[in-house]
């Protein structure tokens, strides 16, 4: 049976160094990794599970569910496993097409603030000067704004019906804290040989920034990348409960707005219709945060060996 290699990293900087196995692919050996992991196999399997559900159980079921007002608030059956709601629609297909949603606004949030943040504490890290104090000083303004004070004031303005505009104002409200934490890995890694010696070659500041150094965080930036995912659908499953922005579609933020707005948790029949939605959050954010955990232990040597 072969054996992969842990990935080495540099006492200084933190980051991974190319390992030494040859013949196996970075993502193969980070698999295998991840499979050996009890806490990691079980983020991923749970991620994984939350996905299919949400992108492949719609072309299943069907993105249109049918409603029968008369049927409000119908106890959990063979029929109706999660039972009804209040407008008579099946809790189990609400769960099922809610899920969308929330993971695009989450990726897509996490996306935006990824390469915003990235970016721009790239390039402040290496170039410095008056540049990098210009947006050490913009991240210390948006970072000061309360972000959810910030939405809602947003979403009175603005109607945020569109779940590719709420994932733009949650991902441009999101990347100060990782910019200065690119920033930093920037200012080690710039001083480095390999970065020396792009300069002496004269291959220009754009293949230095993105071509050189941020490769180099790769691993640091994709831990990075999942963090945002989960703080941008806490954002966005927290302002559809707040009712800041409108009820209208189907996600699970919805779903625990209107059972909370009808008064569901008084009804023992409506207890699946809160719980579900609930619980797939939970699901989705446990797994994320394991994957993240094990991920930091398994690319960063000094946490595995603690």
């Amino acid at each position: 049976m072969t054996t992969t290699s842990p990935p080495v990293t540099d006492p200084e900087a933190g980051l991974p160094a190319p390992s030494a196995s040859a013949g196996v692919s970075p993502l193969r050996r980070l698999l295998s990794e991840l499979t050996r992991s009890t806490a990691g196999f079980i983020g991923l399997l749970l991620v994984l599970a939350i996905l299919a559900v949400s992108l492949i159980g719609p072309l299943i079921m069907g993105t249109s569910v049918p409603g029968d007002p008369a049927r409000a608030w119908e106890a959990p059956s063979s029929a109706h496993w999660l039972g009804l709601e209040g407008g008579g629609k099946d809790t189990l297909h609400l769960l099922v097409t809610g899920g969308r949603t929330v993971l695009m606004v989450g990726f897509l949030a996490a996306a935006i603030t990824t390469v915003i943040a990235v970016a721009i504490g790239s390039l402040a890290g290496y170039f410095g000067g008056r540049f990098d104090a210009l947006m050490l000083q913009l991240t210390d303004v948006v970072m000061t704004i309360p972000q959810i004070v910030l939405l809602a004031v947003v979403g009175a303005f603005y109607k945020l019906d569109s779940p590719t505009l709420l994932a733009v104002i949650i991902g441009t409200l999101s990347w100060p804290v990782l910019m200065r934490s690119i920033r930093a890995q920037v200012l080690s890694l710039k001083e480095r040989e390999f970065v020396e010696a792009a300069q002496l070659l004269d291959v220009g500041w754009v293949r230095i920034v993105f071509g050189e150094i941020v490769p180099n965080m790769a691993s640091y930036i994709l831990i990075n990348f999942i963090i945002a995912v989960t703080n941008a659908i806490y954002a966005m499953v927290g302002l559809y409960l707040l009712g800041l922005a409108p009820q209208r579609g189907n996600n699970w933020g919805i779903m625990i707005n209107d059972a909370w707005t009808k008064g569901a948790m008084f009804n023992p029949d409506a207890m699946p219709y809160i719980i579900a939605p609930v619980t797939m959050i939970v699901l989705l954010q446990l797994g994320l945060i394991l994957l993240t955990r094990t991920l930091e232990e398994i690319l960063n040597p000094r946490l595995r060996d603690r």
